[in-house]
């Protein structure tokens, strides 16, 4: 007889989110007015209130001047005011080098011609001088190193705020939507925060109705109306109706908003991905409502034999459902949907139910819309597409993706890099492929930036100019925390050196200084990624997967 091993599944709680989180801590916590008012009963017994508090939260302590959320970032969790006072900064927004994000600067002419005569022989020079007024609170621990503002009165009295006092909650909306911070919040005196993780927000937004009505409201008053809009189904509404609109709307997700972990642990295992992806819509079954993509991707497959086809995948901003919906109420039929819909990775949803559109949207619609799939067409697999899903290369606003026909594997690509990246390329010419094409180990620029949840001084970010995600090498600490969330490992963890060429080190423990590094789009340099210009027979482009037919435009 075989003798099997066993363990304990592993559980989302064997990681708390705050290690140091105490049975006592717990106890004050439901003391508190806004703890004390959920109806713990109302939870199941594996997801129990206190279990919550003690795993999935954390509390947070703040020195007057600390940057709590930026205005940009992409965050994973909500804020409690437990102790003292904050300010939201509502307008002007804070500029880029007090948020420890790297400040734009277009090179000119002789600058970038300059760099032919300046490049090192040693590979991550850095002048030193500059890390010694970064704006940083230093501490033991590197997730708590902070960027903190110096001078509080005069950003009181250059910008507009808000305070935010005990009992005060914020960030709600960006930790379940995954969408970007919308304000700067700093601590205007020394505060105490409780941080909850977006998995125990989920949990007390899913049990407690209290806290349910308090975060839907908060969404509709904030965003829901503006999210509408931005979808030409309802555009043309009026205000009034566009509330009426918005009261009825469903909020849904889906999938894990950690889903590069996932991801990752699947590739390594050599699984498809498509196996473990939720349902949201099954072909065949009679819609209720369209759903509309907020935030994430979802992917759009017909039944095809034993497998599926691949058509489409959605991102944010489009919607799913409507063009059965559409043709059902038109012909006074029913009709089941022709596809099926599933979340690649993590999707956030609104779906606006059926009665709404028949009253207030399909009596407007000049002609039916044209459908994904015609129900008597014969469908072919491609295989592209397929593969770009597959791989989740659909993240990807600016891949490099390399035509193999073409390329001579000269490498004068990774030499233009190099030299304009102080002797190191920010890319290495090899990664996934298929047929003649190849995606290489370069930041994608992804619509979806995994690497920037978690950043503890926000050195990686979204620049506002161009979108392109960037490092601020001044703030950067070394933690590694965007090259280990990368799912496509495009971030790389360089040894740094002084003006002098000596590896630097740190004086108690002696190991050496890294920093994050990754294609930067060469950012401020005339003419655009060297990479591309460099090619000397047109093999290399830089692509948005989010368009129809990336692989053809990269042979234009």
């Amino acid at each position: 007889m075989i003798q099997v091993a066993t363990m304990a599944r592993p559980q989302r709680w064997d990681t708390p989110f705050g290690p140091d989180m105490t049975g006592e801590d717990v106890a004050l916590l439901i003391q508190r007015p806004e703890i004390a008012a959920i109806h713990a009963d109302k939870f199941p017994g594996h997801t129990p209130l206190k279990g919550i508090l003690k795993n999935d939260t954390r509390i947070m302590h703040y020195t007057a001047g600390d940057i709590v959320v930026r205005e940009g970032d992409y965050g994973s969790s909500a804020f409690l005011v437990l102790e003292g006072k904050l300010r939201v900064v509502l307008a002007p927004s804070l500029p880029s080098n007090l948020l420890g994000r790297q400040a734009p600067h277009e090179k000119g002419f002789f600058e970038a011609l300059g760099q032919l005569w300046t490049n090192r022989r040693l590979p991550e020079v850095r002048d030193v001088r500059r890390y010694t007024d970064r704006g940083l609170r230093a501490d033991d621990d590197a997730q708590k190193v902070r960027v903190f503002l110096q001078d509080i009165p005069a950003i009181l009295d250059q910008h507009k705020t808000a305070r935010l006092g005990q009992g005060e909650f914020f960030g709600e909306l960006a930790a379940l939507g995954r969408i970007p911070r919308t304000a700067s919040v700093f601590a205007e005196t020394d505060a105490v925060l409780l941080e909850i993780r977006w998995q125990g927000l989920r949990e007390l937004r899913r049990y407690d109705e209290g806290w349910r009505r308090r975060i839907d409201e908060r969404y509709r008053e904030n965003a829901l109306k503006a999210h509408l809009q931005d979808s030409p189904l309802f555009a043309g509404l009026d205000q009034e109706i566009l509330q009426q609109v918005a009261d009825a709307t469903l909020f849904e997700t889906y999938g894990s908003f950690d889903w590069h972990v996932s991801y990752q642990k699947l590739r390594e295992r050599g699984e498809r991905t498509a196996a473990h992806e939720p349902v949201i819509a099954h072909e065949g079954d009679y819609p209720d409502g369209v759903l509309l993509i907020r935030a994430g991707f979802a992917r759009v497959s017909v039944r095809a034999g034993h497998g599926e086809n691949v058509l489409a995948y959605l991102g944010a901003g489009e919607a799913y459902g409507f063009e059965e919906l559409y043709t059902a109420w038109k012909e006074g039929t029913e009709l089941g949907l022709r596809t099926t819909l599933t979340a690649l990775g993590y999707v956030d949803i609104l779906r606006v139910p059926a009665p709404i559109l028949e009253k207030y949207v399909f009596p407007n619609v000049a002609r039916p819309p044209a459908p994904m799939v015609a129900p008597d067409q014969p469908l072919v697999a491609d295989s592209l597409l397929e593969w770009a899903v597959e791989e989740r290369f659909i993240n990807a606003t600016q891949a490099m993706l390399i035509d193999l026909d073409r390329c001579v594997r000269c490498d004068d690509c990774v030499r233009a890099c190099a030299a304009n990246h102080g002797g190191n390329p920010r890319f290495i010419r090899h990664g996934k492929t298929i047929d003649h094409w190849m995606v290489a180990n370069a930041c994608m620029h992804c619509a979806d930036p995994v690497c920037m949840i978690g950043c503890p001084t926000g050195a990686i970010h979204r620049t506002v100019e161009t979108g392109m995600v960037v490092i601020n090498d001044d703030t950067c600490i070394g933690c590694a925390t965007c090259a280990n969330a990368c799912p496509y490992d495009n971030i790389r963890m360089v040894e740094i050196r002084d003006q002098s060429g000596q590896p630097l080190a740190d004086p108690d423990s002696g190991r050496p200084i890294f920093k994050a590094t990754k294609c930067d789009l060469c950012e401020g340099q005339l003419g655009g990624p060297a990479c591309v210009r460099a090619c000397p027979h047109d093999a290399l482009r830089r692509v948005d997967f989010n368009q129809p037919d990336p692989f053809s435009a990269a042979l234009k």
